[in-house]
């Protein structure tokens, strides 16, 4: 299938499509498994991982468990942004440059916001639960 906005496509080859939303469900399974091929998104994985179990530990209630979730989602999110970001400067631009160096340092920043949100966050929810038990 070709995009008819861009009918000769990258070097003179039609755009290739997916032919279906199960097939576009498999390249998001793809994707995911190049995210967790990098070793800040296994970080991450591994935080939500100990996260959710701290929750479940600490029997948080549903409206900190809807705080936790997102904050969790926006920083693997922003983690898989970031990686994608890095992939196609690369791509671009695999010689060092300036301008390379500052979007893959401002996508970084974006995960590292995230990441202090998430904090906040975590302070706020399990912050009083664990004061609780001392």
């Amino acid at each position: 299938m070709t995009d008819p906005k861009c009918p000769d496509g990258a070097a003179g080859r039609p755009i290739q499509r997916s032919v279906s939303r199960l097939a576009s469900f498999g390249h998001a399974l793809r994707g995911l498994r190049v995210l967790l091929r990098q070793p800040n998104a296994r970080i991450h994985a591994v935080a939500a991982l100990l996260v959710t179990a701290a929750g479940w530990g600490l029997n948080i209630t549903t409206g900190q468990w809807l705080a936790v979730v997102l904050a969790m989602a926006l920083v693997v999110s922003a983690e898989a942004l970031n990686t994608a970001v890095e992939l196609v400067v690369d791509l671009a631009s695999p010689e060092w440059h300036a301008l390379a160096r500052d979007a893959k340092d401002v996508a970084a920043a974006a995960v590292l916001l995230c990441s202090v949100g998430a904090g906040v966050v975590g302070v706020l929810v399990f912050g009083p639960a664990l004061l609780r038990l001392l």
